[in-house]
């Protein structure tokens, strides 16, 4: 459109500057009776030497017209590509803050880094707030390259975590960590990551709803990085922080006020719900734990995960004060108990792994993408409903990393029997990850998100 109007608008110009001299040609021509070939030679001449001087004059500013134009519509689209959760464009300064590139930067598809000058980000022994769950130098372990990996996206780089950034953001603000122990794993990373950075007088620990709350507060900024146990999301009989090993699973399915109310008000919360559900069949209770009229009915693991969800969601839309909060989910962390998987022996499992997985797009099957179809699935219905919420995908990194978990160099919370201790591969924790480790890259994510919003 706008070229045909552009040539139109020459075509236009042409017509008249050629009626123009045209006129003043026969004017000349009345005027000067006696030179009428000389004069026509000279008008000629004069005439086609203005038309040549102005078709370069106008070219030349359709050339420059058009050139910033589309100067103009790459800076627009580079703008729109930036906040994107897919193709963020992210750099960073000599501080470490963050600023926008034209260059598309996918930040989970990348590969893992030795590097053991700047990472790890802290020292287990220095984090005072470390849970023995996966604290696993303390608990034994020799090798400890885990905790030198540095996770390097292919187009762009991930800012370095700053601490004291992190928490003028979080001024007066609260970080909320919802889910099971894997979410409880990140938050204690979290914790971990801003606990040297902080005097010993200016932060606290604090439990709220029989522990079901827990609140790490940085005084100085009157900021909170909290967790809250809720491995379904909806309501469950396995609610208790500390007695949820249940034989059966049972959920309220279309209940979440009871949590919700909880942290619908924080800042910034960051949810994730998989592991729990990962059973062929959920019993989903119409009705109260405390009444005895309730309807029990077994539903198969993807449709009562799909219930939950819809639950979830609808509350958000309702609750949530858009203006005010940002919301995350954490997509499935990966397990590696079974080793024929990447090659080894059936029936072993990350027992005394110390290397990476190698294989690019490397997928295990404790990882169900029907589950993570029906997340991406939740998030776009949200979006349509004028509600974003910001997808981490940490799922493919982490899947290289079979060497990363507590196997069994943690606290074992039961005594061990004398079948056990002969194998080791029978209590060994591959489900959960040592600190510092990859929760840790899972957090830099975050953390680049949250900036990236700001």
């Amino acid at each position: 459109m706008e070229e045909q109007k552009i040539s139109y608008s020459f075509t236009t110009l042409k017509n008249k500057i050629n009626n123009f001299f045209m006129a003043k040609a026969h004017q000349l021509l009345v005027s000067v009776p006696g030179n009428t070939g000389t004069a026509i030679w000279d008008i000629k001449c004069s005439f086609h030497s203005l038309i040549v001087l102005l078709i370069v004059s106008l070219v030349a500013g359709v050339v420059y017209l058009s050139g910033e134009s589309g100067r103009f519509l790459f800076e627009d689209n580079s703008n729109s590509n930036s906040s994107s959760d897919n193709n963020l464009a992210i750099g960073s300064h000599e501080n470490d803050d963050l600023v926008s590139s034209s260059d598309k930067c996918n930040l989970f598809s990348g590969k893992w880094v030795f590097d053991n000058k700047s990472y790890p980000l802290y020292k287990e022994q220095d984090c005072k707030f470390m849970s023995d769950q996966l604290a696993c130098q303390k608990f034994g372990r020799k090798d400890l390259d885990y905790q030198h990996w540095r996770w390097q996206p292919h187009q762009c780089d991930i800012p370095r975590f700053n601490a004291t950034a992190l928490l003028e953001n979080l001024r007066n603000k609260r970080l909320v960590f919802v889910g099971d122990s894997l979410n409880r794993g990140q938050w204690v990373s979290m914790v971990c990551l801003i606990d040297t950075a902080v005097q010993s007088s200016l932060k606290s620990m604090h439990y709220r709803y029989n522990a079901s709350l827990i609140i790490f507060k940085v005084k100085d900024y009157n900021a909170t990085i909290e967790f809250y146990w809720e491995p379904l999301l909806v309501e469950s009989n396995s609610d208790d922080p500390v007695h949820h090993r249940l034989p059966e699973r049972i959920v309220r399915a279309n209940a979440i006020e009871k949590h919700g109310s909880r942290w619908t008000n924080a800042d910034f919360i960051v949810f994730n719900t998989y592991l729990w559900w990962r059973r062929p069949h959920i019993k989903v209770l119409w009705g109260s734990f405390e009444r005895s009229d309730g309807i029990y009915k077994e539903v198969k693991m993807l449709r009562s995960y799909e219930m939950a969800l819809k639950t979830w969601a609808d509350w958000l839309e309702i609750h949530v004060n858009r203006s005010k909060t940002q919301l995350f989910f954490m997509s499935m962390s990966p397990v590696h108990e079974r080793a024929e998987e990447w090659g080894k022996a059936k029936g072993e499992n990350c027992y005394s792994e110390t290397e990476q997985i190698q294989e690019e797009g490397y997928q295990g099957n404790g990882s169900d993408p029907k589950m993570m179809k029906i997340v991406e699935s939740t998030m776009h219905e949200l979006k349509h409903r004028g509600l974003n919420v910001h997808l981490l995908n940490i799922t493919q990194l982490s899947e290289y990393r079979k060497e990363g978990h507590p196997s069994i160099y943690r606290k074992q919370w039961d005594s061990l029997t004398e079948e056990q201790i002969a194998n080791p591969n029978s209590y060994a924790d591959c489900i959960h990850w040592c600190l510092p480790g990859v929760p840790d890259v899972w957090n830099e994510l975050l953390y680049t998100y949250i900036f990236n919003n700001y």
